[in-house]
Parts: structure tokens; sequence; C-alpha cells
């Protein structure tokens, strides 16, 4: 399963645990860390979890992927939701890893079916709520 480009693997607990999100709202929020050569889920967020919450749990120095169930409220009072998928690749994280994130992310991404919306943040400012929200709507 390892991409011949960067060599990454992705564990099947990674994709059992997105369909997870996607279909049985099981969790809020998923983080996944690459480990040695492939991507393993590092923490699951609970649905009772809040935006705070997940934001909370992304390391300030190191890269991750994350996936967000966004529950939001439309201009015409409609209850929606959308998965959000997260490359966090902070300015403080190291150069290597870096690369190791950006060179895998596409790879990872297209394991998980269902990603409706894609953020890219190098600081917490670049993915505010009202930054989530605007996206979502």
């Amino acid at each position: 399963m390892a991409n011949a480009a960067s060599g990454m693997a992705v564990e099947d607990e990674c994709k059992r645990k997105f369909l997870e999100l996607k279909s049985k709202r099981n969790y809020r929020f998923i983080i996944f860390r690459i480990d040695g050569q492939q991507v393993v889920v590092e923490k699951l967020g609970n649905p009772q979890e809040t935006y705070d919450d997940f934001t909370a749990s992304l390391p300030a120095d190191e890269c991750r992927y994350a996936v967000f169930d966004f529950d939001f409220t439309t201009t015409e009072n409609c209850q929606k939701s959308k998965i959000f998928f997260i490359a966090w690749s902070p300015d403080s994280s190291r150069v290597r890893m870096k690369m190791v994130y950006a060179s895998s992310k596409d790879r990872f991404k297209r394991e998980l079916d269902g990603i409706q919306v894609e953020l890219q943040a190098t600081d917490p400012s670049e993915m505010s709520f009202d930054i989530i929200k605007s996206r979502a709507l």
C-alpha cells in the first residue's frame, strides 16, 4: 500500500475511523500523524468536543493531518455538516517534517473518501473558527 513517490503507507485504522466519522458520526475529529513510514491515528475527538478542543489538540510545533466534522446552520436555517481535511504545518516545525507531510498529503487525502473542504494552515489564525465557517457556507 505504500506510495512509491513518498514511500508512505496508510494504516487501515485511519480509513476505518474516517468512515465511522463520516457515516456513523462517532467522532467530531480525528488527528493523524506520520509515524516512521506510515500514517496513523493519533487522537479521536468524541462527538461532544468543540472546534476549540480540536485546535487545542494540534501540537504547536509539529505537522499533522486532521479531519473535522463541522456542523453549521445555513442562512436558510438548515442544519448541515461538512467534513474538513486540514493539513497543519506550523512555521515552527522542522523543515524535513514539513516536506514529508507536504509530499504525502495528496496520497493520504485520496484514501479518505468524502472530504468536502481542504484547508492548509501554518498558524492558528489560518484555521480560525470564522475561516472554517466561511469555507463551509
